[in-house]
């Protein structure tokens, strides 16, 4: 049974950093690509980064963030991480880890819970 959750989230202020964790079961994250995703309030999802499982090396990221967020890998830990950086107020939303997604057009079978991440002005 793939199951995904996140946490992580909180309440910052503009300019601050956070640490988003994605704990993943039923599955290895090595063999697949990973994501996150995030909903802002009243808005769609928008894709925010996408890791290959197998070639960490392989990482894409929305051109909002580019620069300021990290994605990661911990395979022993199984475990997706999303460093973000220099956060602004635009970042507030709930943040989503999914299974697959690379790219903004790629399909994602899986996705967690959610966590929620706001940040002040």
């Amino acid at each position: 049974q793939v199951q995904l959750v996140e946490s992580g989230g909180g309440l910052v202020q503009s300019g601050e950093s956070l640490i988003l964790s994605c704990e993943a079961s039923g599955f290895m994250v090595e063999n697949w690509a990973m994501s996150w995703v995030r909903q802002a309030p009243g808005k769609g999802l928008e894709w925010v980064s996408g890791i290959n499982g197998g070639r960490a090396d392989i990482k894409n990221y929305a051109e909002s963030v580019k620069g300021r967020f990290t994605t990661s890998t911990d395979n022993h830990a199984n475990t997706l991480y999303l460093q973000m950086n220099a956060l602004k107020p635009e970042d507030t939303g709930t943040y989503y880890c999914a299974r697959d997604g690379l790219t903004p057009t790629t399909p994602r079978d899986y996705r967690g819970q959610g966590t929620q991440v706001t940040v002040s002005a």
